[in-house]
């Protein structure tokens, strides 16, 4: 561009030296008429080149880029070199762009993406057969228009929250797919399909054996229980009477996990639709503190602090929850100790809170907490009549409901239990 300034200032300065020798030679109205003549060339040069440089900008195109010398030429090829930049940008553009749609397509799992009001922009091949939708035909159309499933609009509305919703397609007997929300760019959402029937079928295989296994070995359980019952009822020496109390206490555990493998087994069977009702927490958290405070016998000191709310769901199943936070908490603190049970709401979610003075729990336990039979110290949880089910049933029972739980401990200081609700199951009061 320094260049293109010289080039200008020498042809104007060449202009006025020949105006100056011709005013010299030729009187000066003469020297002034050429130097504006030159002037007015030299304008109307670049006022030719400036209008080609506009007729060309409507429509550019590297093939046709005018002619010119000087610094027009420079400006020309400039733009000749960023058109081949653009060309080439945009060709790796489009390069990146076929992969990414061959990758897609290609994929094993179904992908739609949604626009910020959950009109379809785009789905894979996989995504049609799973769902039912058609790419083209499909686009703008509001998603849950086309995929009759409950729940789904409030799934989509909070992306990444809870668990992946089932899905059993009518036109697909024995297909089960599990649905995922994801939140990316700027409003846009994307919904991922996995096809899960041989895990659905493994999973339903195990449940029934469990199922079938649990109720065979209740019957036999609960005659013995009555038989012992009658046995300790009978005058007999105080060895026999200790060692059939040992053997009772044993039986009533094992009836107690069997109950608790048949309610797993429940939980876990998507046959047991989620009774939806609205209920008062406050109740339902009083009603827990006083079979906590029976459990203890006195031995802890037991509050609550609670903030009115309705919760919705199935009161049965949270009371379930609930109160197997509490009992943990009862089990695994020291006489003296305190437990507290908490209900509040922060940014609308329903918090329900068990912190206890409690014995704590190491950092590497806590991710396998809610694992099936999983003890910290398996001689402290028989001793303490645990079934090493309870925290898996309150993973369940918080799962059907958008729910997630939240544990912290400090070993020698107590735990922390958290059980968060999504904002659309906490109505507050009107004030």
């Amino acid at each position: 561009m320094d260049s293109a300034w010289l080039l200008l200032s020498l042809r104007i300065a060449l202009i006025a030296a020949l105006a100056g020798l011709i005013g010299r030679w030729q009187g000066e109205t003469a020297g002034w008429a050429f130097g504006c003549m030159g002037l007015l060339l030299l304008l109307a040069f670049h006022y030719i080149y400036l209008a080609r440089l506009q007729r060309w900008l409507k429509q550019p195109d590297s093939q046709t880029i005018p002619d010119a010398w000087g610094a027009w030429g420079n400006i020309y090829i400039e733009l000749y070199r960023l058109l081949r930049r653009e060309a080439k940008a945009r060709e790796q553009i489009l390069s990146d762009l076929e992969v990414f749609s061959q990758a897609a397509e290609a994929s094993p799992d179904g992908l739609v993406i949604l626009d910020a009001d959950n009109h379809i922009v785009w789905c894979n091949r996989m995504a049609e057969q799973h769902l039912g939708l058609r790419g083209e035909r499909d686009a703008g159309i509001l998603v849950t228009n086309l995929i009759r499933l409950p729940r789904l609009a409030e799934f989509i509305a909070h992306p990444g929250e809870g668990e992946p919703l089932l899905f059993r397609p009518a036109e697909r007997r024995g297909s089960v797919l599990s649905i995922e929300a994801i939140r990316f760019g700027k409003d846009r959402k994307l919904l991922i399909s996995f096809d899960v029937s041989q895990v659905e079928r493994a999973d339903t295989i195990r449940r029934d054996f469990v199922a079938n296994v649990s109720h065979e070995l209740r019957t036999p359980l609960t005659v013995i229980s009555g038989f012992l019952e009658h046995m300790l009822a009978e005058p007999a020496p105080e060895e026999a009477r200790h060692q059939l109390g040992l053997v009772s206490e044993q039986v009533d555990r094992m009836l107690r996990l069997v109950d608790d493998l048949l309610i797993l087994s429940r939980l876990e069977g998507e046959s047991q639709m989620l009774r939806e009702e609205e209920f008062d927490v406050r109740d339902l958290i009083y009603e827990v503190s006083g079979e906590a405070r029976r459990l203890s016998a006195g031995r802890h000191t037991i509050t609550c602090e609670v903030v009115p709310a309705t919760l919705k769901g199935s009161r049965d199943e949270l009371h379930s929850a609930f109160s197997n936070l509490v009992s943990n908490a009862v089990r695994y603190t020291p006489e003296g100790g305190r437990i507290v049970l908490y209900w509040e709401v922060k940014e609308g979610k329903g918090i329900y809170r068990v912190e206890d003075s409690g014995i704590g729990i190491a950092e590497e336990h806590i991710p396998r907490l809610t694992e099936r039979f999983y003890r910290v110290d398996r001689g402290r949880s028989r001793e303490s009549g645990g079934t090493g089910l309870g925290l898996s049933i309150v993973k369940h029972v918080l799962m059907r409901h958008q729910a997630t739980l939240e544990i912290s401990s400090v070993p020698g200081a107590g735990s922390t239990f958290s059980a968060v609700f999504p904002a659309w199951r906490v109505t507050l009061p009107q004030a």
